[in-house]
């Protein structure tokens, strides 16, 4: 029977009977285990394969986008932030497939290492509302984000299982071009799966109608060997915006006999240069740019990870699982100011690895779940300065202390307990220890230390209880702390936070601490359901930046620019609270009305003053509401995503820094106006193994930009996108 093959359909879930959530339905991100959602007290959301394939986003950014759930910031067109519950960057966790992607150089400025994952080859992700430390560690705060790629299916027959996906999509905003395949192949104990996706991104094209301060009037380049301004004959074209980027996975599964497999899994991400939009539209007082180029290099990712799982009882597991994963970061940042010949280039490397060994085991109405991690990380940092007119090279800062290390080492368990078929208890605990190193080059910067090192314990805890009346209701409550530990970044990183300011190193930095408490409830009858939760978070030695000293000044020259000194401190309280609530209501066959609203209000107050400041990343109220029409093969979504406005009064101070990013009021303050689109998505199952999907994005042509954004949102963006699976 080698010879046979079957080819197999997946069924696509677009019927109107789906939920925004399912009480029945199961998550890994909890606990790293299979878990029914009725068990799991806080909010977890899951974007589901379904909702991938109809809603097409370009990058995994725009997957977590997609849920309604997550704000999403861009500085440009090549990124992506993902914020939650009013925090972002190195204080919410990214995992791939049990592994975390975070590393010792991921900072508090916006982070776009999401981009590295191929939204077409992802399953599905799960959401983690709230501290998530005690499963994932540092950098858990105010979330987790945990992406599942495509898994190897083996064939459950003598027969091989062949499968085959194909993916071409064109979208209008910005020329968009994506094709991808995927291909299965499965025997009954091997099998294994590969994937590769091509995007061309061209300049991104904005709305018609809306706020003039976000058009491009002009753009910079240099002819001559001279740095000149143009008049940009279309300002609603966002020139020196697109990319391209290729991502590629190969993964192999092997099952030896019933209760041992081994899946081993490669990932590589790589994008072009990737001009950093925010900073080519920023100007001098006198009204020309502040820079000429500004743009990151190449952003590479690669991943080699090996899974061993084991399913067979012992007096101490039923189930184990073992990973192992290496990873290599690279990044680089290239800049040069207008009208000089110096280009300041920065490389950044960061190796990384990790071992986990995670463990379930079931006692009567107990389960147990218990492991450990650790986690080095090893930082290169390489810089000079190139003069484009000569050719010759000068040494330059690096970023961060070159051969600099972080490292992690923790061992967490887990219980949940049913006290009856209405009562649950979860309890956690973890403790971590975590260690950053960076030792300086005196040459470059004459540091008065030449090593900072800094190590930390940290003890992290939950507990939730859980009440299910009934097999279609759940109510629950949680508290939880979170921590995040100083990396190479807080500790070691020397660079412009904007012209005029320098960051220098602080080597007594210690963990922030978060400290959460949720309430909310989950249930509904036949044709209407409901998911609501209720947050308040506290963060506790909170890292922010603040005035500091150089060698006993307090301003220094950096890159030719005479510069403010700052420097990272634990100086802060960060209060966050805030309300998600999400609906359902069918009322009609093939009819659904969905809606999301997420609404977080927050806090910060430093020791020596009196007032508070709203925190960087607390974004506006934000959702969306969608009426579906579902029948046979046919699927039709209208839908609007609409913001609140963020006055300037109740804007950050670090936003306010960055005025040229905002709309101005009245008074010529920065200010994030209110902004609703309309949308339109199809999908229609032309035939056994063809999906035609179709949509129009914005079809109003407004004209907008997402709070702290760098980068204005596509205006009319008409999507076709052609799937095949055989």
């Amino acid at each position: 029977m080698c010879c046979s093959v079957v080819y197999a359909q997946e069924k696509d879930s677009t019927d109107t009977n789906s939920k925004t959530f399912q009480l029945d339905e199961v998550v890994l991100s909890a606990n790293r285990w299979e878990q029914n959602i009725r068990e799991v007290p806080n909010r977890i959301s899951k974007v589901r394969s379904s909702l991938i394939q109809f809603q097409n986003p370009q990058t995994a950014t725009d997957l977590l986008g997609a849920s309604n759930q997550v704000f999403i910031q861009k500085s440009q067109l090549g990124g992506g932030s993902p914020i939650i519950r009013g925090f972002a960057t190195n204080r919410v966790l990214l995992v791939v497939d049990g592994v975390r992607m975070n590393n010792a150089i991921f900072r508090s400025g916006n982070v776009q290492s999401v981009i590295s994952l191929d939204a077409n080859a992802i399953e599905e992700s799960e959401i983690i509302f709230g501290p998530g430390s005690v499963i994932y560690g540092s950098d858990a705060i105010g979330g987790v984000m945990d992406f599942h790629t495509l898994t190897p299916k083996r064939s459950q027959t003598d027969k091989i299982l062949f499968q085959v996906n194909g993916l071409t999509r064109y979208s209008s905003a910005n020329q968009e071009n994506t094709n991808h395949i995927d291909v299965n192949i499965g025997f009954k104990k091997f099998a294994l799966i590969s994937s590769y996706s091509h995007s061309d991104y061209g300049n991104l094209r904005m709305g018609s109608h809306g706020n003039n301060d976000y058009l491009r009037p002009d753009y910079q380049t240099r002819i001559n060997g001279i740095d000149t301004f143009l008049i940009n004959s279309d300002p609603e074209l966002q020139i020196n915006s697109g990319y391209t980027q290729d991502n590629v996975m190969q993964k192999i599964l092997f099952q030896s006999g019933e209760n041992l497999s081994f899946l081993y899994s490669f990932q590589y991400s790589k994008t072009s240069d990737v001009p950093r939009y925010d900073r080519l539209i920023l100007k001098k007082d006198d009204g020309t740019f502040a820079s000429s180029e500004w743009y990151y290099g190449p952003q590479q990712w690669m991943m080699h990870s090996l899974r061993v799982s084991m399913d067979k009882s012992a007096d101490l597991w039923d189930h184990v699982r073992f990973t192992l994963a290496y990873q290599g970061y690279d990044e680089s940042r290239h800049n040069r100011n207008f009208g000089s010949s110096t280009r300041t280039n920065r490389f950044e490397n960061v190796q990384s690895l990790s071992a986990n060994i995670d463990i379930e085991k079931v006692l009567n109405k107990t389960t147990v779940y218990y492991g450990g991690e650790f986690v080095t990380n090893k930082v290169g940092s390489a810089a000079s300065r190139k003069d484009i007119v000569n050719g010759s090279d000068t040494t330059a800062t690096t970023r961060y202390p070159d051969g600099s290390t972080w490292q992690s080492i923790a061992v967490y368990a887990s219980i949940k307990h049913k006290f009856s078929d209405l009562f649950l208890l979860n309890g956690s605990a973890r403790v971590s220890n975590v260690k950053t190193e960076a030792t300086f080059d005196l040459d470059l910067f004459p540091f008065p230390f030449n090593k900072a090192s800094v190590s930390n314990t940290a003890l992290n805890g939950s507990i939730g209880f859980i009440y299910t009346p009934t097999d279609d209701w759940k109510v629950y409550t949680n508290l939880a702390t979170g921590f995040r530990a100083p990396n190479v970044d807080d500790i070691g990183k020397v660079f412009d936070s904007q012209p005029g300011d320098v960051v220098v190193p602080n080597p007594d930095l210690k963990p922030e601490y978060a400290y959460n408490a949720e309430v909310g409830f989950a249930g509904g009858a036949k044709n209407f359901t409901v998911d609501f939760a209720a947050y308040y978070s506290v963060i506790d030695n909170a890292i922010a930046r603040a005035a500091s000293t150089f060698n006993g000044e307090d301003s220094i020259v950096y890159d030719g620019v005479y510069s403010r000194v700052l420097s990272q401190q634990n100086i802060s309280t960060v209060k966050v609270g805030g309300v998600q609530v999400g609906i359902t209501w069918q009322p009609v066959k093939y009819f659904q009305v969905t809606s999301n609203l997420n609404w977080q209000k927050g806090k910060e107050t430093y020791p020596d003053s009196t007032k508070t400041y709203s925190p960087t990343h607390v974004a506006p109220l934000f959702g969306s509401t969608h009426v579906i029409f579902s029948m046979n093969s046919i699927k039709i979504d209208l839908y609007s995503n609409y913001n609140g406005e963020i006055t300037f009064d109740k804007l950050a101070l670090t936003e306010r820094a960055d005025k040229h990013l905002y709309a101005k009021d009245g008074s010529g303050n920065p200010y994030a106006p209110t902004w609703w689109t309309l949308n339109l998505k199809t999908s229609f199952h032309a035939a056994g193994y063809l999906t035609v999907d179709a949509g129009i994005e914005n079809i109003l042509d407004k004209r907008y930009r997402p709070y702290s954004s760098g980068i204005t949102s596509p205006g009319r963006n008409v999507i076709i996108a052609l799937r095949v699976k055989i």
